[in-house]
């Protein structure tokens, strides 16, 4: 009877595929091509039907971690002119027409990105097109369970990574929630380069002001970054090589005022 088993193989790059052995090695691996280049819809072993699953992006590529959870780690980026660089949100990409002295940050909600985790492959010609990516901005809000703020810094650190791989030139995109996600929330992140920052939501209150200054003096602290692309209000303390990018929100109420007066 054939059987199976699933082992981490380190391939040339440093890098983890997920790969399968079994018994009969050559008749495997002939199936599993047939299935990979669409002839076969399934592996059959002893008489039955193995699907071939797609399992949170395992089957692509599963990286070396950092930490206790084993964040993909983005490599360092030092040398994208993010001053010189027009930014646009993920969801304009693609009507974007002239894709080139752009940027593309994920400042947006959850759902208009969700399909990039979904189906990375996809979307991957779609960012080749543009000079620099952010990673995703996948939440972390303080009353998520701690393990949904987790498994949201693996996903934005697993594309990441996996769009560096494919030429990508990728900043990463700094969140945390509580000061418990410190533990956490900054494995995986190069020290001394570029980063992107979010402040939008968290200076409408004085409590909120200073509990998201003490994550950016942390994130400051252990990373050291040169340069930060900053997405909203920057406070005067963090004002200091930075670019910023103007909140899309923003520009939609300037556009609707221009043409409504109001």
């Amino acid at each position: 009877m054939a059987t199976t088993s699933k082992r981490n193989r380190p391939d040339h790059d440093g890098t983890h595929r997920l790969a399968f052995e079994m018994d009969d090695t050559r008749y495997f691996v002939m199936t599993f091509l047939r299935y990979k280049a669409g002839k076969q819809r399934y592996i059959p072993l002893s008489g039955r039907r193995l699907y071939v699953l797609d399992f949170e992006n395992l089957d692509k590529m599963q990286f070396f971690g950092v930490g206790p959870y084993q964040i993909p780690f983005i490599k360092l980026e030092t040398d994208i002119p993010i001053h010189k660089l027009q930014w646009i949100p993920f969801n304009y990409a693609k009507t974007c027409k002239n894709p080139t002295g752009k940027g593309i940050h994920f400042y947006l909600d959850d759902y208009q990105f969700a399909r990039l985790w979904n189906r990375p492959d996809r979307y991957i010609p779609l960012l080749r097109k543009f000079d620099a990516v952010c990673a995703p901005d996948f939440s972390q809000y303080t009353d998520m369970p701690e393990a949904m703020r987790i498994y949201n810094h693996y996903r934005k650190h697993w594309l990441a990574a996996y769009w560096q791989m494919h030429g990508i030139r990728v900043i990463p995109t700094l969140c945390w929630s509580d000061t418990d996600s410190f533990a956490w929330c900054f494995d995986g992140e190069p020290e001394n380069g570029i980063v992107s920052i979010s402040s939008v939501g968290t200076q409408n209150s004085k409590e909120a002001q200073e509990a998201f200054a003490v994550g950016c003096r942390e994130a400051i602290k252990r990373l050291k970054p040169r340069q930060i692309l900053w997405y909203g209000k920057c406070p005067e303390e963090f004002d200091w090589n930075v670019v910023k990018i103007r909140p899309h929100q923003d520009e939609i109420r300037d556009r609707r005022i221009a043409i409504h007066g109001r």
